[in-house]
């Protein structure tokens, strides 16, 4: 093990949690490369931003928040938003010189030796002192399992791998999922497709108020209640409702966004209902959300009964030596953003009381 390179910190992730957490080590004084590392899996700077597909323009995006210390000026909202993200992200690297280490995979986190984390990675271990999980969610899209998924004869896809509307010009497309990526993928295909239909689990809530930060505390707080139950985080979306705008409005009144309650089963020509009512479907496409990306910390047992990590403010219950930054309720850019900043804080106070092993 003499190739284990030692750190104070390492930062997993270099999307919105990972570089506000980076930004506040080196504004503390951690320095990048010899007290802290960030390691992202992504080829590019721009987290998952780089991933989105074209047609998200910037000007359709919802909540993107400034990183600290440099404001998001002069966008153009009708370029790609992974376009204007990801140069926006690198220039944020380069200004602030925090190094990113990419491509590199981390396979697994387990107890080192000497009171340190062993992180495991494609490019060698790292031991350190603390862990500032900023994985998010994107590699992980969740696929509800139906009866007769295995026969259908079209094409099943997710929202990780949409590819545009002009794609399922002609088609008969099924979307499924009640939240923002499935509204804004109906909106858009349906000019193109033959047919669209939208079915959900639940009926969607629209909300027509503004979401001022009263109301975003309100779901924030709701969000947290999980995670310091040691249940698997939900969306603050999800607890927030879809804003009812002009496209959303058009949506309801052209009969685009008529939502059906969830098929159940799927036939190698559509889907199906107990009822007997059938759609033929050519497509397929599950806007279903995702899961947390923290399979490499399994070796840790951080999981609580529940299925989730128990978290306070930042820090895992079980381990204060892990941090989880855009976890739960800090999955917005703009909870990303304090909650960076306070794991630093509480990363700072916990080094300070256990001094380094000699």
């Amino acid at each position: 093990m003499n190739n284990v390179r030692e750190v104070e910190v390492v930062v997993v992730g270099a999307g919105q949690a990972g570089l506000s957490s980076a930004y506040h080590l080196r504004r503390t004084g951690f320095v990048p490369g010899r007290d802290f590392v960030v390691l992202d899996h992504s080829p590019a700077p721009g987290g998952a931003w780089q991933f989105r597909w074209p047609s998200l323009t910037y000007g359709k995006v919802h909540g993107m928040h400034a990183l600290p210390g440099m404001e998001l000026t002069d966008a153009d909202p009708l370029r790609p938003s992974s376009e204007v993200i990801g140069a926006y992200f690198e220039r944020y690297e380069r200004t602030f010189d925090l190094r990113v280490r990419r491509p590199v995979d981390v396979h697994a986190v387990r107890e080192g030796s000497g009171g340190r984390l062993l992180v495991e990675t494609s490019h060698g271990p790292w031991a350190t002192r603390a862990l500032i999980n900023a994985t998010g969610t994107w590699d992980r899209p969740f696929w509800p399992r139906y009866p007769g998924q295995e026969a259908f004869r079209g094409r099943q896809l997710h929202t990780a791998q949409y590819p545009g509307p002009e794609a399922f010009a002609g088609l008969r497309v099924v979307v499924v999922g009640g939240g923002a990526s499935g509204t804004q993928h109906l909106l858009e295909i349906a000019p193109y497709a033959a047919a669209t239909t939208w079915v959900t689990r639940r009926p969607p809530v629209w909300r027509e108020e503004p979401f001022d930060e009263n109301a975003g505390r309100e779901a924030v707080a709701l969000v947290e209640e999980r995670v310091r139950r040691g249940l698997p985080p939900r969306s603050v979306v999800s607890v927030t409702g879809l804003p009812l705008n002009d496209a959303i409005r058009r949506g309801l009144a052209d009969g685009v966004l008529d939502r059906q309650p969830m098929f159940d089963r799927i036939e190698p020509e559509g889907v199906v209902w107990d009822d007997g009512r059938r759609v033929a479907a050519d497509v397929i496409l599950w806007a279903t959300s995702f899961r947390p990306a923290i399979d490499h910390l399994a070796p840790l047992r951080l999981r609580e009964p529940g299925g989730g990590i128990r978290v306070e403010g930042t820090r895992a219950v079980a381990d204060p030596r892990i941090h989880l930054v855009g976890y739960g309720p800090s999955a917005s850019t703009i909870g990303a953003n304090r909650a960076g900043r306070a794991a630093v804080r509480d990363i700072r106070r916990l080094l300070a009381e256990e001094p380094a092993a000699a």
